[in-house]
């Protein structure tokens, strides 16, 4: 039977972080953390201001944005095909993941940074896994769309069923669901036994195994082995559909022909790289030694960023888009 534990406190940060030590019989004593210290962005108060300011600005209008393209999705027949069905998913998944980062970061920019408990840093870490991995999978999925559509117009139809897209879509969700709780396991296995400071802007795996007592190996070997089929094998299956589409592309004799085959996947194309060069760039290749700054804006650009830039870089030059928009004004007079 276990022996009765204490709890200690220590300052960090000016901050009384709470310790639970565990004692059992014939074992060295533990410590276990019950809390960690997200520092955020340091600053002058003025500064954090400014930021907060800022990162509100982007919250409202990404959610709206991405609420405003799965209402036309839903509503206007004209969107009613795989490709817009797709981007109503994608936003799905943007408003998880800036749901997810951006209320607490607005928190640590007010407080000059804020504590969080192990479960809930967990649990955001968990969901944040959650909507990188969907959307990994789901722009894959949507480049072999456009694959079908640019290289074999006459079976589109009959390829791109609406079952077929709703099944593809549950089955990025359910793999990345999976994926995210062993990729959440292993690192709540760890110890932490102080320090208790992430130095980042939220509960991601790298600051987080950072801060760990135990050895990070079989964490680290995890990441990169669910790297391969939820950010390799997708890259490679990009690569080959859009070597594919080029191929196609340049076949087509008029000019007109190539530009307008080209704009219909020049959007994705330009999401793919954001969101895949920053990802590489943090989990697939990161530099040892890192400077926390570089790593923040790098986190920043797929976590806050690129959730507001997608419904823009999807609608801006979508004539569709527009048109829906149009129809519920006219609709929205009429009823006035």
């Amino acid at each position: 039977m276990a022996a009765a534990h204490a709890v200690a406190c220590r300052q960090v940060l000016e901050i009384d972080i709470c310790v639970a030590k565990i004692i059992q019989p014939g074992k060295t004593n533990r410590t276990v953390l019950t809390e960690f210290f997200l520092l955020g962005f340091q600053g002058s108060q003025l500064m954090r201001k400014i930021y907060f300011f800022l990162f509100l600005v982007i919250f409202a209008v990404t959610i709206c944005g991405n609420l405003l393209i799965i209402t036309l999705v839903s509503t206007s027949k004209i969107l009613h095909t795989p490709m817009y069905f797709f981007i109503s998913q994608l936003s799905i998944s943007d408003i998880l993941l800036t749901t997810n980062v951006v209320p607490n970061l607005l928190y640590l920019l007010l407080n000059n940074g804020g504590t969080i408990s192990f479960i809930g840093c967990m649990t955001q870490f968990y969901f944040f896994s959650v909507s990188e991995g969907f959307e990994c999978l789901l722009l894959t999925v949507m480049s072999y769309d456009r694959y079908v559509a640019i290289c074999n117009p006459l079976r589109y139809t009959s390829i791109m069923t609406g079952t077929y897209c709703m099944r593809l879509a549950v089955m990025c969700w359910l793999i990345s669901f999976i994926v995210s709780f062993i990729d959440t396991s292993t690192p709540s296995m760890l110890i932490f036994c102080g320090p208790n400071t992430i130095d980042h802007l939220f509960c991601d795996l790298v600051p987080i195994m950072e801060i760990a007592c135990s050895d990070t190996f079989f964490v680290h070997l995890e990441m990169y082995l669910l790297s391969i089929p939820l950010v390799i094998v997708p890259t490679l299956i990009i690569i080959q559909c859009y070597v594919n589409i080029i191929v196609n592309i340049l076949r087509i004799p008029s000019s007109t022909g190539r530009q307008k085959a080209f704009s219909t996947c020049s959007s994705h194309l330009i999401v793919v790289s954001i969101f895949y060069g920053t990802l590489f760039s943090v989990y697939v290749f990161p530099t040892k030694g890192q400077v926390s700054a570089i790593s923040k804006i790098l986190s920043m650009l797929y976590t806050v960023f690129t959730p507001l830039a997608n419904p823009i870089i999807y609608s801006l030059r979508n004539r569709d888009i527009w048109k829906a928009v149009q129809d519920i004004i006219n609709m929205y007079m009429t009823w006035m």
